[in-house]
């Protein structure tokens, strides 16, 4: 249930990381307790680990600016403020967007570790909360290498007072995955055994996450991710993960099409099972359709409006929970951190929703638009793009996202962090290894469960180039874009292109994020600025 981050006690302060001057506000009632006075509650722990999952629900909130948006999939108009030179790859160490990103994921890495440093208070019925601290740890600091690269790993609550962030350096990328690495695998030592819950962590997230880092990591480990992967996705039903998909003789009958050979009979047409395809790729994202059956080209005319009691489906294997409740305290990509108070009624991203800033940071590239077509893709078409705002005869057009199809600046769609289509699509990815294709059964079998259910014709034999171009349209407005395209060693070829035809910056040195300005100027000369910035 959403509810489940509802009347959650943070019990103490939240201090960026690294002395900064901003304090984020405590989500306690006045009376809240102290650490100390926490630990000696019988749910302290419980307590604790839901403070975890509240501070990580302000980290997607910008996400989509500094991902996303430095990748050919979308594009921000030119009356959007500072996102067109994000888009552009002029970022600014300054940027406040790079900087909050950076605090999120650091105050949500304190959360974990008052609970991992204290582990050894934590009573039997509550260990389950040390895994997750493992797990939130390690995915806070998978977000910044895959965002700045070279950072700090931090692995206890640092006591500013003594200066404790001088023993954390920068440390080569490397040697981040690898301690990202042990500690999702100690998460799933603690998570074993745990009954499964979707929106906190667990044993079958932390397995293919690990496998997903094994992967990202300067040098991938394919055979590591493989076993991994292949533990989950050899017994997906034993983790009640599965696509959402119908089978086309379960499938919906829109309209009656006559049996030339018997005109009693209805005959089921691609167009309307595509229709049952694309209802059902929606119904991944908790969204439902209201509208009609239309034998266009589109097949699907209406509106997507999201449905809670949709969001919790066998697709998704980790999500972080969203309340759309009426409230004056939510979070946009522009709040500060002492602006983020009820975390409950943020939309994950108001910049990925149709009305984000100026109606104009979500619009598809028309480089995405060439692939994303209907009669390339007629599953995901109608699922992703609001066809209201499709227009490709017109080239300015400002066409939107229907994934995340709330119109304002509190939205109620969960973020999903993890889902079963990943863990196919990587598992492929771990078997190809350094392959350029495969014909391997495993590989070809967990890549067309995938295009099955898009509506795609099945392969005998897989390429990296059609696994990265099925991972692009699969994952559009995920936030996967930008980071597909490095761990398969193409985003320099793909953004330079996109960058001469689009008249931006890209050089090989704006993959990464700058090191916020705000780090570097806290500890001088401790933190290196990243090269190009």
């Amino acid at each position: 249930m959403k509810n489940l981050y509802k009347n959650i006690i943070v019990c103490f302060s939240l201090v960026t990381l690294f002395l900064s001057c901003e304090k984020e506000l405590d989500l306690s009632n006045p009376t809240a307790l102290s650490i100390e006075e926490l630990l000696q509650t019988d749910n302290g722990f419980q307590l604790l680990a839901n403070g975890v999952l509240d501070a990580y629900q302000k980290v997607p909130a910008n996400e989509f600016l500094l991902i996303e948006l430095r990748s050919d999939n979308v594009r921000a108009n030119s009356e959007n403020g500072n996102f067109p030179a994000i888009n552009a790859y002029n970022v600014d160490p300054n940027n406040g967007d790079v900087a909050t990103y950076y605090s999120n994921n650091m105050s949500t890495i304190k959360h974990a570790n008052t609970i991992i440093d204290n582990r050894f208070l934590a009573p039997e019925n509550q260990q389950y909360t040390v895994g997750e601290a493992y797990f939130m740890r390690a995915l806070c600091h998978f977000n910044l290498v895959r965002a700045y690269q070279n950072i700090p790993f931090i692995d206890k609550v640092l006591d500013i007072t003594k200066g404790e962030a001088l023993n954390y350096p920068q440390l080569p990328e490397a040697e981040v995955y690898a301690k990202i690495i042990d500690d999702f695998k100690t998460s799933i030592a603690y998570l074993d055994g745990v009954a499964q819950n979707r929106y906190r962590p667990s044993k079958g997230a932390a397995i293919c996450l690990a496998a997903k880092a094994y992967l990202s990591q300067p040098n991938p480990n394919y055979d590591e991710a493989e076993l991994l992967l292949a533990s989950v996705v050899e017994n997906n039903g034993a983790y009640n993960y599965d696509l959402i998909f119908t089978e086309r003789n379960n499938a919906e009958q829109f309209v009656f099409n006559a049996d030339p050979l018997d005109p009693s009979v209805d005959l089921l047409t691609d167009s309307e099972y595509y229709a049952n395809l694309a209802i059902d790729y929606g119904y991944v994202f908790g969204n439902q359709f209201s509208g009609d059956y239309s034998e266009n080209e589109i097949v699907l005319d209406g509106d997507w409006s999201n449905n809670s009691g949709f969001e919790i489906n066998d697709e998704i294997i980790f999500s972080i929970a969203y309340d759309l409740v009426s409230s004056d305290n939510y979070t946009t990509s522009d709040s500060g951190l002492g602006d983020q108070v009820e975390t409950d009624s943020e939309s994950h991203s108001f910049a990925m929703t149709l009305q984000g800033p100026s109606n104009g940071v979500n619009i598809a590239s028309l480089d995405f638009l060439e692939v994303m077509k209907p009669e390339l893709q007629p599953v995901r078409f109608p699922a992703t793009i609001k066809a209201l705002s499709y227009n490709p005869s017109e080239e300015t057009n400002d066409t939107f996202n229907a994934k995340f199809p709330t119109d304002g600046e509190i939205g109620d769609n969960d973020w999903i962090v993890l889902r079963y289509a990943d863990v196919l699509l990587l598992y492929a990815e771990a078997i190809l290894g350094t392959d350029d294709s495969t014909t391997d059964s495993r590989a070809i079998d967990a890549f067309n469960k995938v295009r099955l259910r898009a509506g795609l014709e099945e392969v005998a034999n897989l390429s990296k180039e059609e696994l990265l171009a099925e991972r692009r349209v699969e994952f559009v407005y995920e936030n996967q874009r930008l980071y597909d395209l490095i761990r398969f060693g193409q985003a320099d070829n793909v953004l330079t292109n996109f960058s001469v035809q689009n008249s931006l910056f890209y050089t090989n040195e704006k993959k990464y994020l700058p090191f916020p300005q705000r780090e570097i100027d806290n500890l001088p000369n401790f933190y290196k600025q990243n090269n190009g910035y």
